[in-house]
């Protein structure tokens, strides 16, 4: 076995190499850019290099500056994680020639299996049912247009090594295709250094499903299930599941053998994903085949025990797979959430900065698992799991040079109600502030019902928040439980600011029973009954509930028990009352004295400065271009410049017809949020 490995990558995949590698008792090598210095992965390894400026096709993606690193530390393997060189022929080739282990699948593979254009090749000529498409490489626009009116909108424009929903579009029209494919042709050569695109059928209203295989240098692969990656955002997965609550056990084992069999057709050896378009009638289609680890494996490993970056190692170093097919077992439901630093309220903008709180929930695992991933005695059907795995901590940075994931968590249960409900309560609790992020809205798709039947497919969010995400609005139910808990909990809170000491006879102004809370716009009149045990808060209705909490002011986080029913809030506190989040929502609730109620009534209402005649930067970032000159009147949905944050080309279109009569940025110049782009008339 290697004594020492160096890992060719950052952030949470980074960690998550180093905790295996600690555990099987193998030394760690970090590398790191000028942004990462700093890093969660350069504090955990036993060593780290530095290898260059923070722009990744500077440092991370610089195979020379990674040799460089291997024979500084010398490190007898490379893991690579994803994304960057991890399906890199080039890569592999140099480690082999330095006499180094790649703990990834042969350079051939990798080759085949890793361009898109190549493996759909090779799986046709293996009678795996394909997407159609055009196979060949795409000169130019003008092209591009050709083939997708050949094809027939809409069409899915992608780079041929790409990953990640990076250097992707889909195009409805002639327009669409030609701007997409300059758009992903710069995406592919910024993110991976090869700008080569193709075009295939983009089928309407699939599901994205894909198998997970394992396969050693002896011959040996199986498959360990299935995931349901249906739930994206700009063709970037955001919440995966295993297994797909969609398959039965016949298109699994159907899929799972044609992942073998083309895995096994190319000499694969280590971990890879198999990814299919799923239909209605559950009709699969070969999409690609990533030879890498896929960022979402840790819910396949939650249902079969199976450690996939140990595996990885021990085939790399030449060992046979400790388990054959008929020892797969998939046991309970495992979701994943991707945490990003996205603004879901400004269409999932990218958003950089400072992590000023950064508090996960409690990791909890299920119960011991054996090595050939079979529980111990019977599969617990009880206890649930809370896994998060991250690169980030409090007081970091958040980089505009790499990808937006902050971390990744992940619920398991005996079964999928379970495992949702688990996320509902790890979501609640974690506390994330300094940035925008995608809290809120993966808290709000655990709780839609669409999610919650599993009849999403990979068009859920274009068609479920079609004006964008808004927010969370709670239903009668929780809003009224929420106020109970924030009149009991503002009635502590009351009692500890009046207090007053210091005089001879210490005492406290009496704080009142009666208060009105509002929150949404609704009104409730409360009173509250306090007892050494908790609250007990009366509505106007008659209705009541018992609230028990401990609670303290300050405190961030509050578990607070409804009538015996636990409920994990946020907790902000702002005049008269506290800024809440729960189940996805963000609510301002205030808690006032009858007569203070009655003068706030009296208060006007701020309205906020009008932007309308401004195009404002929406996240940080690097404009690469401006479309439009002062005085050209601009329609509705045209392009009016680009901006690049987070290796992602943003274009920013009219909201409507208007001229412009100022520019105030140009192409390279950096921009924060909120910066005014240009003005209009």
């Amino acid at each position: 076995m290697f004594k020492k490995i160096l890992i060719a990558n950052r952030g949470e995949i980074a960690c998550r190499v180093i905790k295996t590698a600690r555990k099987m008792g193998i030394q760690t090598v970090a590398i790191y850019s000028d942004a990462d210095r700093n890093a969660l992965h350069v504090r955990m390894a036993d060593e780290a290099v530095h290898i260059g400026p923070s722009p990744a096709n500077q440092s991370y993606i610089v195979i020379d500056k990674v040799m460089d690193a291997i024979r500084q530390t010398g490190a007898e393997a490379v893991h690579p994680g994803y994304g960057f060189l991890s399906e890199n022929k080039l890569f592999a080739e140099a480690l082999e020639k330095e006499g180094v282990a790649f703990i990834g699948p042969p350079a051939n593979a990798i080759e085949a299996m890793g361009d898109k254009i190549t493996s759909k090749k090779i799986a046709q000529e293996a009678n795996v049912s394909t997407v159609p498409g055009y196979m060949g490489l795409i000169a130019d626009a003008d092209e591009a247009v050709k083939i997708s009116g050949e094809i027939g909108y809409p069409v899915m424009i992608k780079a041929s090594a790409g990953g990640g929903g990076k250097g992707m579009r889909i195009a409805w029209n002639d327009a669409e295709a030609r701007e997409g494919f300059q758009s992903s042709k710069n995406e592919a050569a910024n993110s991976f250094g090869d700008d080569r695109i193709f075009i295939e059928k983009f089928v309407t209203q699939p599901r994205h499903i894909e198998i997970q295989v394992l396969a050693d240098t002896h011959g040996n692969c199986i498959y360990l299930g299935e995931r349901e990656c249906s739930i994206q955002r700009r063709n970037q997965k955001v919440v995966e599941e295993a297994p797909s609550p969609f398959l039965d056990e016949a298109t699994r084992k159907a899929m799972g053998e044609q992942s073998c069999a083309l895995a096994q057709a190319v000499g694969y050896a280590s971990a890879g994903t198999v990814e299919f378009i799923v239909d209605g009638d559950r009709n699969f289609y070969f999409l690609e085949m990533n030879t890498r680890l896929q960022v979402e494996h840790p819910v396949t490993e939650l249902i079969t025990g199976v450690d996939l970056v140990e595996q990885m190692i021990r085939v790399a170093a030449g060992e046979k797979l400790p388990m054959t097919q008929d020892d797969v077992t998939l046991t309970g439901w495992a979701i994943e959430n991707r945490l990003y630093a996205e603004d879901p309220y400004r269409n999932f903008l990218p958003s950089i900065g400072r992590l000023t709180r950064y508090r996960p929930p409690v990791e909890v695992a299920a119960g011991p698992l054996e090595a050939n991933g079979k529980w111990h005695g019977d599969a617990p059907s009880g206890p649930t799991a809370v896994r998060n795995d991250t690169g980030v901590y409090e007081g970091g940075e958040i980089s505009m040079y790499y990808d937006p994931m902050i971390a990744k968590l992940c619920t398991w249960g005996p079964d999928r109600p379970a495992a949702i409900e688990a996320m509902r309560n790890a979501l609640d609790g974690f506390e994330v502030e300094g940035i925008g992020h995608n809290l809120p809205f993966v808290a709000a798709v655990m709780d839609h019902p669409v999610f919650i039947k599993g009849e999403m497919t990979t068009a859920f969010i274009k068609e479920q928040y079609p004006d964008g995400f808004e927010g969370v609005t709670l239903g009668a139910a929780d809003l009224t439980r929420l106020a109970a808990a924030a009149a009991a909990m503002f009635r502590v809170a009351e009692i500890r600011r009046t207090r007053i000491s210091g005089t001879l006879d210490n005492h406290e102004r009496m704080v009142g029973t009666d208060w009105v809370v509002t929150a949404q716009d609704a009104r409730f009149d409360v009173t509250i009954d306090a007892d050494p045990g908790g609250s007990t808060v009366r509505f106007a209705d008659g209705t009541a509930h018992r609230v028990t909490s401990r609670w303290t002011p300050g405190d961030s986080l509050a578990t607070v028990e409804i009538d015996g029913a636990p409920m994990v809030l946020k907790v902000d506190k702002i005049t008269s009352g506290f800024r809440m989040r729960f189940r996805g929502a963000d609510v301002k609730v205030h808690v006032r004295t009858p007569r203070q109620a009655e003068l706030n009534d009296l208060m006007p209402e701020k309205l906020p400065p009008d932007t309308s005649k401004m195009l404002l930067c929406p996240m940080p970032g690097l404009v690469v271009k401006i479309d439009v000159e002062v005085g050209d009147e601009v329609q509705e949905g045209q392009a009016l410049c680009t901006v690049e944050a987070m290796k992602m080309e943003n274009i920013l279109r009219a909201e409507k017809t208007a001229t412009v009569t100022k520019i105030n940025a140009g192409a390279g110049d950096s921009l924060a949020v909120d910066d005014v782009i240009m003005e209009f008339e």
